[in-house]
């Protein structure tokens, strides 16, 4: 195991200098289901606790920033949906944000209303997946069931929407890429009829359950100050009691106009992180239900120039995903291809607080705190 000895560490980040006949190397991933995708663990154990962690990435680097930079603007915008591909639609927002700022495009309240609804379906569908996985992690299959129940009518709603299941490219420079009809609007509708009864039946299967209350509550426990240091956000982060929310303290699209309340927690722990993402899910029903009683009027879309060129500058600009606030950097020349584009993924930051989380837990329990997290490794590796 003389690779493990080189990536081990120990908590004050010298290498170990002799191995303890108690302690043994345990790989974890990247095959490993649990681990959610291509993501390998480390771990020096001494029997069932975990003394040392070593998170190890890059299993599906693809280079998306770098291939961006050799497309042209709109080309690059596609392959955001590949990053986040469980929240595709924040993806192709956070691209679109800076640019339309550094070319000062005024998108149209309806195209704006309409990404709303974009986004917040597929936050709701991003967050029923959690909810299933996590229960699939613990030992339980019947919740990931009841979860990929309503999330095939999400799905179904966002493809009526876009023309796509996944990787959507729905919104586009200047708006989104289609109206919705009335015969959209009233999927909609049959869609959050069934879904209020089914949210309350997903509460009580897992809330009342013994066995899942004890493997998440006071598991993986952290505090704000922690995450804060290791740049964590997201429900993470809301998960300590901290009420950061982009879509609340920087307003983008027309979140402005709509009244949610932003969820916190203040254990901190694997509990508290699933309670935030739960009672998300209530909260977006709440705007999608706004977005179709109050639609306005007017175009989807503002036209566009034939040949994209945005002038010469940069800007940052961030957003709140399901998994945490995704940054974007652009660098514009002037010219048909981005001069550079660089992403900021709230999964990779927040994977960097795992060795501190994880040292002094059981090896079960590494399960469920990742699975809290819920992470997404195409954005991570990129």
């Amino acid at each position: 195991m003389s690779e493990a000895k080189d990536f081990l560490t120990t908590k004050t980040g010298t290498l170990l200098e002799q191995e303890s006949e108690d302690r043994f190397w345990l790989n974890m991933g990247p095959q490993h289901p649990s681990t959610h995708g291509v993501f390998r663990i480390l771990l020096e154990t001494e029997g069932e606790v975990v003394k040392n962690v070593k998170p190890i990435i890059g299993y599906l680097h693809r280079g998306v920033e770098k291939i961006s930079e050799n497309r042209e603007w709109m080309g690059a915008l596609p392959l955001t949906d590949r990053m986040d591909y469980l929240g595709a639609m924040s993806n192709n927002m956070a691209l679109t944000l800076p640019v339309e700022k550094l070319m000062e495009i005024d998108v149209p309240r309806r195209a704006q209303w309409l990404r709303v609804l974009a986004l917040e379906t597929n936050r709701l569908a991003s967050h029923l997946l959690f909810y299933g996985t996590l229960g699939l992690d613990l030992g339980a299959l019947t919740p990931f069931f009841f979860a990929f129940r309503q999330r095939e009518i999400a799905q179904y709603l966002l493809e009526l929407l876009s023309g796509q299941r996944i990787t959507f490219n729905y919104i586009r420079y200047g708006g989104v890429r289609g109206d919705i009809t009335p015969q959209i609007e009233r999927e909609f509708r049959n869609f959050i009829s069934g879904f209020k009864p089914a949210f309350k039946e997903m509460w009580d299967l897992v809330e009342g359950n013994e066995i899942f209350r004890s493997r998440v509550i006071g598991v993986g426990k952290s505090d704000s100050d922690l995450l804060i240091r290791y740049g964590v956000t997201g429900p993470i982060l809301r998960a300590t009691g901290v009420k950061r929310d982009l879509r609340k303290d920087i307003p983008y699209a027309a979140y402005d106009e709509f009244d949610f309340n932003v969820v916190t927690h203040d254990k901190g722990d694997t509990y508290s992180r699933w309670i935030c993402r739960y009672h998300e899910m209530g909260e977006s029903l709440k705007i999608i239900e706004q977005c179709l009683d109050g639609m306005p009027d007017g175009p989807y879309i503002k036209k566009m120039p034939f040949f994209f060129k945005p002038p010469q500058g940069e800007i940052y600009s961030a957003i709140d995903t399901p998994r945490g606030d995704l940054g974007v950097y652009i660098v514009s020349d002037g010219s048909r291809f981005p001069y550079r584009i660089r992403y900021r993924a709230p999964s990779f930051c927040n994977l960097s607080v795992l060795p501190e989380l994880l040292y002094g837990q059981l090896i079960g329990d590494v399960i469920a705190i990742l699975g809290s997290f819920d992470p997404v490794f195409g954005e991570v590796d990129r």
